[in-house]
């Protein structure tokens, strides 16, 4: 395997494929803090920290909504720098993204898992999002080459 593409990815993708990754990223602590705020609110409420209690049953309502607005914002400012000409060489060793701001070179047995979306494939190192390919950016000879190729390589255990 060994091809080279140009595209230019547009802001709302780049903004999915982020999302897509950081919820899968941070699904955990989406369900885990609101729930750890609720129990301890209605701790606290029960010893008569009603004050207390209150706010912790509040932050568990607002901490998904807070932390899902700054993950837009984050991804908002990464836009400009992402959103730009860019040529992806995919190889079985790896792959590499270059634009005129930065060259990116990621060996495939960095990822400890792929996930394969409609829109994209994401890249997962120690169950962060460290890269995505769009799959609009491969011909459909591409896109079955890669399929073929990431299935062999999680199949092995490799990915």
């Amino acid at each position: 395997m060994d091809f080279t593409i140009s595209y230019e990815p547009a802001p709302d993708e780049v903004a999915r494929a982020l999302r897509q990754g950081l919820k899968r990223q941070l699904t955990a602590v989406y369900r885990f803090l609101p729930s750890v705020l609720v129990v301890a609110g209605l701790a606290c409420i029960w010893a008569d920290a009603v004050f207390v209690g209150v706010g912790m049953l509040v932050a568990a309502v607002a901490a998904p909504f807070a932390a899902t607005r700054a993950i837009r914002r984050l991804a908002a400012r990464q836009l400009a720098y992402m959103c730009v000409p860019t040529t992806i060489r995919v190889t079985s060793e790896g792959y590499e993204c270059r634009t005129e701001q930065y060259s990116t070179t990621m060996q495939w047995s960095m990822f400890g898992q792929v996930v394969t979306t409609p829109e994209f494939w994401l890249f997962f190192v120690n169950r962060q999002l460290a890269a995505f390919l769009p799959k609009r950016a491969f011909n459909s000879e591409q896109q079955a080459e890669l399929i073929d190729f990431l299935a062999a390589r999680q199949n092995a255990g490799a990915s």
